[in-house]
């Protein structure tokens, strides 16, 4: 298993696919959950879950970039909670852009407990400070407004709407790096 950051409450870590596909697919399997992530998002079974996570840590290592989605798991009862991602976002024809989203998917019994931002703001520290991204974006369906509360929570800006990821239209937020002073 390998932490990638961690917060007071949660571990930001790499999926383990044999661990980790049950739980996943409980989250994933929920309509609720995936209500703005579109029905392909469902997974159909556990082994299919099982497959995706071992295609994202796959994508992830071709990438070699640093980005990728990982594991949201609450210290306390070592639960997935829910996925975070840092990733290139795709076209309308799903090809890599030069632009960078943060992006989470929470469990529904993990809603309402500041998990996504927790989990949000050490991934955009993430970005920028290893990384070295000049600015990271978040796209939502307008109507999740759930998300858009995160990403004011982040401190994200809203830039209107776009049509220019995912082949829909969607509400696009964006973050710049925090300016470096010379010597820090």
């Amino acid at each position: 298993m390998t932490i990638l950051l961690e917060t007071e409450r949660l571990i930001i870590r790499s999926w383990i696919p044999e661990r980790d596909a049950e739980q996943a697919f409980v989250m994933y399997s929920d309509p609720e959950v995936t209500h703005f992530l579109g029905k392909a998002s469902r997974p159909a079974s556990i082994e299919s879950q099982r497959q995706r996570l071992i295609e994202g840590i796959e994508r992830s290592r071709l990438r070699n970039n640093g980005t990728g989605s990982w594991a949201i798991v609450e210290k306390e009862t070592t639960t997935i909670v829910g996925t975070i991602l840092l990733k290139e976002l795709p076209d309308k024809d799903g090809l890599p852009t030069q632009d960078y989203e943060v992006g989470w998917h929470l469990r529904r019994t993990s809603w309402g407990k500041g998990y996504a931002t927790e989990a949000g703001q050490v991934m955009l520290n993430y970005g920028f400070s290893l990384l070295n991204l000049p600015v990271i974006y978040a796209v939502v369906k307008p109507e999740n407004h759930a998300s858009i509360h995160v990403t004011e929570r982040l401190g994200m800006k809203s830039v209107g709407r776009t049509n220019k990821y995912y082949g829909i239209e969607l509400l696009l937020f964006q973050l710049d790096a925090p300016v470096r002073i010379e010597g820090e």
